[in-house]
């Protein structure tokens, strides 16, 4: 090493212009002195001063020396000789600290110009190798015994890694200091160097190097839940800690770096050892375990954290930080743990790098063996005893019956009765598994999906049949001007005016002829045609849609979800719900095609790279699935379902620690949400919170008048508090407003990233994976078997007709959850699909009395009115139709509330609920069927006679209201054509 030195600045302590020299010491071993140099009047003094030492793989300086261990330069000042003095006398000046890390990063000169003849390593070793440094902050919450008074100790850590192929390095942090609670460690501070003869202030500290901390519910140990919030708080300030604040560093070389991944691989906690011994040396008058030659020696509060480091095996991580709790170090629990048989700071091998320090420097240490014990040097028949008796009790704490301990660990016991934890970090120069580029994620997906250019704007979707709609109004208006012309043409040719009565005689008999030659039916069509693609909306035809679906009418579903593609075919949403029921018929390749349009339309859509994922899977096109779930992640990094459906990939191809590592994130990004969402709602008014809730359930407090009370038998409990027949106070509805949002159709327990992923499986039709996801959920800490899971397990029965196992979930569901709408909603829904109409009647009115809806009320509303009508109770029948139309109209709701008003005799509203559902669905054989009898009804010949040519037309199915129309026109006399 060449080192040129120019000192600046330097003053002397008897002098500006004193003679200097510079010391160079590395690894506590001196490199030689410069030659002595006087400073110059401007304060500056150059030293051309050569000095080099060796270094080796095995020996005094090596690699890992190079990376923790700086260069130190020591200014001294040579003092002038006084009378009768033999020796001259020296000052120290200053020193400075040279750090050599940047040499192993392929450097070969520094700024200080301390630089080498050649690169320290080789191309090859820089790619391959790695550098990792771990920094130790503190140990928090340490035990009470510890005390500033007393005799000095030394409180030291200790962990150790692979450095140059299969061997170890040894990592000891020493010197910590002790403090009493009061207040935090600041941030940021400096990180320092682990060494112990740093003599000027200040140089202690790693340069550009700091600690900054963070929120602890980011952190990857323990104790970063919600629930532990107060205990670090108080650790963090109130309690004693022992401060360390060391960065050490360690070079591990290509094969160290697999070996280290592998270590990993099959161990996953790494032992990290606390201890704390006595500075003073033990008095040598006394006979000490030691001097006897005891194996173990004297470790003082001896403890252990277990720290998991496979977080670094997860694809683009480095680095790890968190909290670790200390336990007692027991030889059969860490072994069981960390598969390391002996104790760090018993190994021979590492005393030169603890120092000279009682009861660590043990004569007769035993090695440390962390994989197979070698054959060459078998343990000895008292260690081999011990390590079996340690190893016998692996699943318990405690020994078993008729077991003696062989050790007992009483003062590293106080560790977990304090709480002791550590903080510390550990990273990584390069992440030991590369993670893609969001770049080359999004380039490998526009390979499978080239995105569709944008289509030239044409005229279409609502404009188009606006225009529709004005063009047939424009050729019925001139097909009725040439039906005028031919019946009243030759009196416009002779010249003669028309008074009024002409007028008007000749629009009754335009009229009559248009009726009698059913003209006048046909053009109410055309125009009923284009009203119907005017007004119905994309929403209102995937309801109609959603309606077909469930009622498994898949043929009209089909049509109904092609159709709203016809409209507009670059709305990726419509691609995505037809997609998903392609998911429910099982059309699998159709799900794809639709998938992969949606995704092409937008590349950064959440929702169609997830769905392209999970039929990549069913396909079992692994690569692909893989690349879009990840880039689902990079694009969302917050989404909870692309981690959770992730990390089910993983599972899926057996790699557990890439699941781990989803799945750790996806809890991650849940619990901040959570935690996000929980501070935003105690930050809002109570009592405003309380009106909202009483608008958004339509509770009104005044009692209005008697003229707005709803007809019908039958009324829910809302309708009887809407209008003041139940009189309560606010503090009793505020009560029930609260009480209901916390069971009916809400979790009761906090939501877990696998019921987020069900919920959205569920609502996509992939129920191939739900079974697998809940699973999870039984395992997962916070889940386990909830109302929701039984409800989703029941659903998924009733799609497959298994109705014995529906009716046991439902049943479990309940046990659960007795108020919960959504139960009675499906248990409702099982016995209507089941045929039990009675049992199911029951079911649906006890939903509706809830204050809360169920979460689907729609097909609630048509099933139970639908067995109104079987049972002859129209008027409630009417009430419940009347409902689903004003939450959400349809074809059937209509349909519906025209029955009733045709069974209750109430022609006129029959034909406009009947028109309602004509304009929505004009396909519908029943709709024509009822507008049937209400024209005969009526006495409307040959709008009866028309509309039962489309009952016939559209294959009415329904033969006991065929047999009805057939009845009443022999009672009228009129009505088929046929005849």
């Amino acid at each position: 090493f060449l080192m040129q030195i120019v000192c600046a600045y330097c003053k002397g302590t008897k002098g500006d212009t004193p003679v200097t020299f510079v010391r160079a010491e590395f690894n506590n071993v001196a490199l030689g002195d410069s030659s002595k140099v006087t400073v110059s009047s401007e304060g500056t003094a150059k030293y051309n001063f050569t000095s080099s030492f060796d270094f080796t793989s095995e020996g005094t300086n090596t690699l890992d020396d190079l990376a923790h261990k700086p260069v130190f330069l020591t200014v001294f000042e040579v003092l002038p000789k006084e009378k009768k003095q033999k020796e001259e006398k020296t000052v120290i000046l200053g020193q400075a600290v040279v750090d050599l890390l940047p040499l192993l990063e392929g450097q070969c000169c520094l700024e200080v110009t301390v630089s080498v003849s050649e690169a320290l390593l080789t191309t090859a070793q820089i790619l391959g190798g790695n550098l990792v440094k771990v920094t130790l902050e503190a140990a928090y919450s340490v035990p009470e015994i510890f005390g500033t008074t007393g005799p000095p100790q030394n409180y030291m850590v200790g962990l150790q890694l692979p450095t140059i192929g299969e061997k170890d390095c040894a990592i000891f942090f020493k010197n910590g200091t002790l403090k009493l609670g009061g207040e935090k460690e600041y941030v940021p501070r400096p990180k320092k160097w682990p060494i112990a003869n740093i003599l000027a202030p200040g140089a202690q500290y790693i340069p550009d190097s700091f600690i900054t901390g963070g929120p602890f519910v980011e952190e990857d140990g323990e104790l970063n839940c919600p629930e532990d919030k107060d205990f670090r708080n108080q650790a963090e300030t109130l309690k004693k800690r022992i401060v360390w604040d060391f960065e050490s560093r360690c070079y591990l070389d290509p094969p160290a770096v697999a070996n280290f991944q592998k270590r990993i691989a099959d161990c996953r906690f790494w032992p990290v050892e606390i201890t704390r011994v006595p500075v003073a040396p033990v008095s040598k008058g006394k006979s000490t375990k030691v001097d006897k030659g005891d194996d173990d020696g004297q470790v003082f509060f001896h403890g252990v954290a277990y720290v998991n480091m496979v977080p670094l095996l997860y694809p683009g991580v480095k680095r790890i930080r968190g909290a670790f709790r200390v336990y007692p170090y027991l030889d059969g629990p860490v072994y069981e743990k960390t598969k390391c048989l002996f104790s760090l700071f018993h190994d021979v091998g590492h005393q030169n790098k603890l120092g000279n320090v009682p009861g660590i420097n043990s004569p007769l240490a035993k090695p440390i063996l962390t994989k197979i014990v070698k054959e060459e040097k078998p343990p000895r028949e008292k260690d081999t005893v011990r390590k079996l008796s340690s190893i016998k009790s692996q699943s318990s704490d405690n020994p078993l019956e008729g077991e003696v301990p062989l050790y007992q660990n009483a003062e590293g016991q106080q560790y977990v009765e304090a709480g002791t934890y550590l903080l510390l970090e550990i990273e990584l120069e390069k992440a030991l598994v590369p993670k893609r580029l969001p770049e080359e994620l999004a380039s490998r997906v526009k390979e499978m999906i080239p995105p569709r250019p944008a289509l030239v704007r044409r005229t279409g979707g609502a404009q188009k049949a606006v225009d529709d709609y004005h063009a047939q109004i424009q050729n019925i208006a001139t097909a009725i001007l040439e039906e005028y012309h031919k019946m009243f043409g030759k009196e416009l040719t002779s010249g003669k005016d028309l008074d009024n009565q002409t007028l008007e005689n000749h629009k009754c008999q335009l009229n009559y002829e248009l009726n009698c030659s059913g003209k006048y039916f046909a053009f109410k069509e055309q125009l009923k045609t284009a009203a119907v693609a005017t007004s119905t909306t994309s929403e209102q035809l995937r309801l109609f849609a959603y309606e077909a679906q469930v009622n498994e009418d898949f043929p009209l579903a089909t049509v109904y979800y092609e159709e709203r593609l016809v409209r507009d075919n670059q709305n990726l949403e419509h691609w995505l719900d037809y997609g998903s029921f392609c998911l429910l018929t099982n059309d699998i390749l159709k799900a794809q095609e639709c998938f992969r349009k949606a995704l092409s339309l937008n590349q950064t859509n959440i929702d169609s790279l997830l769905l392209c994922g999970l039929v990549a899977i069913m396909l079992e096109h692994y690569e692909e699935a893989e690349i879009f779930f990840e880039d689902a992640t990079c694009l969302e990094p917050t989404n909870v379902v692309a981690w959770t459906l992730l990390g089910l990939f993983y599972e899926i191809q057996n790699n557990d620690i890439r699941m781990e590592m989803a799945f750790h994130e996806a809890a991650k990004q849940l619990n901040a949400r959570l935690a996000k969402e929980k501070s935003t709602a105690e930050t809002v008014d109570v009592e405003g919170k309380l009106e909202s809730s009483l608008t958004a359930l339509g509770v009104v407090i005044a009692s209005p008048s008697k003229g707005d009370i709803p007809q019908g038998e039958f009324m829910p409990l809302l309708s009887f508090l809407s209008y003041g027949f139940l009189k309560v106070s606010k503090s009793q509805i505020s009560l029930l407003v609260l009480a209901s949002s916390a069971s009916p159709g809400v979790s009761q327990r906090p939501s877990t990233i696998f019921m987020e992923t069900t919920r959205f499986l569920m609502k996509v039709n992939a129920v191939q994976y739900v079974h697998r996801v809940l699973a999870h959920e039984l395992l997962h800490p916070q889940g386990g078997p909830s109302c929701e899971y039984y409800l989703v397990l029941a659903e998924i029965h009733l799609l497959k007709k298994d109705f014995a196992k529906a009716e046991e979930y439902i049943h479990a569901a309940s046990q659960m959850d007795y108020l919960n709408p959504n139960v009675w909603g499906l248990k409702g829904h099982h016995f209507y699909l089941s045929g039990n109409h009675a049992e199911a009647k029951e079911c649906y009115e006890r939903t509706l009395s809830f204050v809360v809806d169920a979460a689907e009320m729609h097909f609630i509303y048509l099933r139970l009115g639908s067995i109104y009508l079987e049972e002859g109770e129209v008027r409630n029948a009417k009430n419940t139709y009347l409902l689903a139309c004003k939450k959400s109209p349809s074809c059937l709701t209509w349909l519906g509330v025209g029955i009733a008003c045709y069974r209750l005799e109430e022609l006129t509203e029959a034909e406009d609920a009947l028109s309602e559902a004509n304009a929505m669905n004009n396909y519908n054989a029943e709709v024509w069927a009822y507008l049937t009898l209400v024209c005969l009804k009526a006495g409307r010949q040959l709008e009866a006679e028309q509309s039962y040519k489309y009952t016939l037309k559209l294959k009415l199915k329904d033969e006991a209201l065929l047999k009805e129309i057939h009845m009443v026109q022999d009672m009228v006399g009129f009505g088929d054509p046929s005849f």
